[in-house]
């Protein structure tokens, strides 16, 4: 089982200028997820970044769902998704 505060951790360390806010129950998680890394992204592309940091947990079957919402920091401060 994972801990959402260390799914925050690895979130944040694997992106450039992130913020992260995680919730979940030990094996489905929600995140709102800020990162200048996703400027021009798609947002298939933003998760494919989130999913490439989280990868070894993944694919361990520590972390089975992540739902997450991913902004670019201009996004974020106008409160759009």
């Amino acid at each position: 089982m994972m801990d959402p505060q260390h799914i925050k951790q690895l979130i944040e360390n694997g992106l450039p200028d992130c913020r992260a806010q995680v919730e979940g129950d030990g094996r489905h998680f929600q995140a709102v997820i800020v990162s200048s890394a996703f400027e021009a992204k798609s947002p298939l592309a933003r998760h494919r970044l989130v999913y490439s940091v989280l990868e070894e947990h993944i694919h361990s079957d520590q972390l089975h769902a992540l739902s997450m919402r991913t902004l670019t920091p201009q996004q974020w401060e106008q409160g759009q998704t």
